[in-house]
């Protein structure tokens, strides 16, 4: 087994451990500043009714990204993780 499917899979054990679902789900990612990151972030979950807010870095190079979101099960929690993970230069937290 990968790295990431394991990491996916000990995920949603925890998740499915510790959280009644539905449930909102916080995400938080951080990003560049000076490329289009926080716009691909926000157009993945904007549609789907998640409260998004933003911060600047002190430095004003990043943006930190908090997102939350009501979801049904932990494979939906997974499945946006998947989709972030494929924006190039983007830390989740």
């Amino acid at each position: 087994m990968s790295d990431k499917n394991e990491f996916y899979s000990n995920l949603k054990v925890q998740l499915e451990d510790t959280t009644d679902f539905p449930a909102d789900y916080m995400y938080k990612f951080i990003v560049p500043t000076d490329a289009n990151q926080l716009e691909e972030v926000q157009n993945l979950f904007d549609n789907r009714g998640a409260v998004i807010k933003t911060k600047n870095s002190k430095t004003g190079k990043y943006v930190s990204i908090t997102i939350v979101l009501m979801l049904e099960n932990a494979d939906q929690i997974i499945s946006y993780y998947k989709k972030v993970e494929k924006i190039k230069g983007i830390i989740s937290l």
